[in-house]
Formats: structure tokens, sequence, C-alpha cells
């Protein structure tokens, strides 16, 4: 098992963060003060040097201060017995570049899966309460962490779906129709999405265990729990399903079916967790699936990814801290990085974990 630690992290203009620099310990490093200080935002750092984007949202541009028109990241790791210099820079109206040891990467894809990293974090509740696409999303993020060729599937097939709906709204806008120009993109998201939805089928099938085995060890198997994938094409052809719903999409001017409508379907003691699922067991259950992310890409990758913990202390009772830092108490885990707003509780917490660790007050 490669051993994977992030030893200097360098931030100027990062959100609200001007100029940072941290010297980290190998296994917990924690950073507290009041809200608004910019702990989350240091957590956020490390997400995006690992995944090339902010966890909170798509646009690289919001991570730059409002009072700079540039902003940078830089993370010293070491990756088993190599050294990595990762540094990600961003100005105002430029594309952003994502190095590694000097040098450029032409695709960010390329870097995806060279740090894998779990983040948990009170905004994680978006997975049970919003739409599928951030269901999707979390698919996505696991399987591509350590799966290129799902990576770039996914990438051709937004790219194709966007055209085939511009496509159709070119249709609309000029009372026109050919028929044979909108078969040339069906056939290519069918002929994409059989891989995607055949790996997002085997995903599961190893992924769902590990997250029970997670969630019966915080609930203390107090209540069932499951995931199911929920797709059309476990039915259907895509092209069976676009011919079928081809007087739909040109009167709505979007593509109506694929793996881009794909969901997750959370569940406890047989119904919807979103509404039966108290505070409590809702949370357990995010804990548990982002514990699974992080059991499925640590058997993936053969490293331990980096865990980043945001302001969960807080969001968790007493009891379910206790569980959470029991889990966590053992070498199955690597790094870990926490942020909270309370220095006392946080150093009683970590002085129960039998590890060094360092305290950063912001």
């Amino acid at each position: 098992m490669e051993t994977l630690i992030l030893k200097k992290l360098s931030l100027i203009n990062y959100k609200n963060l001007n100029s940072e620099s941290f010297d980290l310990d190998k296994k917990i490093n924690c950073f507290v003060g009041d809200n608004g200080v910019g702990k989350t935002n240091v957590l956020d750092s490390i997400y995006h040097l690992a995944t090339t984007k902010s966890y909170f949202h798509s646009q690289s541009s919001q991570s730059i201060n409002h009072k700079a028109d540039f902003m940078v990241i830089e993370g010293d790791f070491n990756k088993g017995d190599k050294s990595e210099n990762i540094i990600s820079s961003l100005k105002k109206g430029k594309k952003k570049t994502i190095k590694r040891n000097g040098k450029i990467y032409k695709k960010f894809s390329d870097h995806i899966g060279l740090i894998p990293v779990v983040m948990i974090s009170p905004y994680d509740r978006d997975l049970i309460q919003d739409g599928s696409s951030n269901r999707r999303k979390f698919i996505d993020n696991v399987i591509s962490q350590n799966n290129k060729t799902y990576l770039n599937q996914i990438i051709n097939y937004q790219k194709i779906l966007s055209q085939r709906n511009a496509l159709l709204k070119y249709f609309k806008k000029n009372n026109t129709f050919d028929i044979t120009i909108l078969k040339v993109y069906d056939d290519q998201l069918s002929e994409l999405s059989l891989p995607i939805h055949n790996t997002r089928l085997d995903f599961f099938k190893n992924f769902v265990p590990v997250f029970l085995r997670r969630y019966n060890s915080i609930s203390q198997n107090k209540e069932k729990v499951n995931i199911s994938y929920d797709s059309q094409l476990n039915h259907e052809s895509l092209d069976s399903l676009l011919k079928n719903s081809l007087e739909k999409d040109r009167l709505i001017q979007f593509t109506s079916c694929g793996v881009h409508k794909d969901d997750l379907i959370f569940e406890i003691d047989g119904y919807p967790i979103k509404k039966l699922g108290s505070q409590g067991q809702q949370k357990s259950f995010l804990i548990s699936l982002k514990l699974a992310q992080f059991d499925y890409l640590k058997t993936e990758s053969n490293s331990s990814p980096i865990l980043l913990l945001d302001d969960i202390f807080d969001k968790l009772d007493n009891k379910r801290v206790q569980q959470l830092i029991q889990l966590v108490n053992n070498d199955e885990f690597g790094q870990l990085f926490i942020s909270d707003t309370d220095l006392d509780r946080t150093e009683t917490i970590i002085r129960k974990i039998d590890s060094t660790y360092k305290m950063f007050e912001l």
C-alpha cells in the first residue's frame, strides 16, 4: 500500500485567504477558528489540487479573492517514494493551468486519480435533498478517480449530448428537421452509453456492500438502508429510447433520455430517506457513503486517500462523533484534515486518537 502525504500547502489569493503557508503533519491536521475565517477554504484548496476544481462550485474564477486578479494553490506531496509538486493557478480572464513537477497538463483529465481524496462536508446533504445531477456527479467522481477510460467516455458523452441539444434548438428555431444529421449524434450517444452504464452497474455491485458495512457500523444495525441504481438503460437500449422520445425531444429541444438521467435511490427501511429518515439517520447515511467512497478508492488506487472532514463535529451529536473517531483511529486511514470552530472540542476529540497531530488557528 502506497503512502500519500501532503507535506506543505501554500495559498495566494484563494477565496478569502490572501497568503498562507502550512507545514503539515503526516497524520492529522486541524484548522480551527470562527466561521468565515477560511477553514473550509483550506480543505477545499486541497480538494482542488487533487481534482482540479473546487468541491463547492464548478467555476474556478469564483475561487479568486475578490480583491485580486489571480490565485495560486501549491502542494508538495509524497506518494510512495516519489515527490509530487502540484500547482494550480488562474488569472482573471485567462485559462487555469495545472502543473505537475513543473510540467503543464494539456488535459486536466490526465491529473485525475493521481491524488485520491474524499471530502465529508455539511453540504453533502444536497446528495439526499437535491436533484439527480448531484448523485450522478458523486458516481462519476468516485469512478473517474481510478478509471481514465470512464472519465473520457463521460467527457465525450457530455460533448455529444450538448451538440445534439444544440441541433434540436436549431431545428426548432429554423422550423426545419433532418433525421439523418440527428442520427449521427444518436449513434454516438448509443455507442458511449453502453460502456458507461455497464461501468456504473459493476461499480454498484462492489460499492453497495461496502456502504452497508459502514452504515451498520455507525448505526449499530438499528435500521436497514439501501442504495439502488436507477437507469432507463436498465430496461431498454438507448437507441430504442431515443427513437421513442423523438417527438418529445423535438418539442422540448432537449435530450430527455440517456445515462445523463441516471439516479441513485436512497432508502431506509424500504422508504425514501429524504422523506422518512431523521436528521441523524441522514447524516449517518452520508458519512457511510463517503467512507465507502474512501474504501473503494483505497482498494482501487492502492493508497489511502486524503480524508477531509469539514465542520462535521459541529453537525454531529457526541455519540456519532465518537463512532466516527473510533473508525478513523486505526491504520486503515492515512492523512486526515479537519476543520472546526471550537479549539478545545477539537483537541479533546483528537487526543483520543493515538496519532501525531498539528493544530492551526486561523
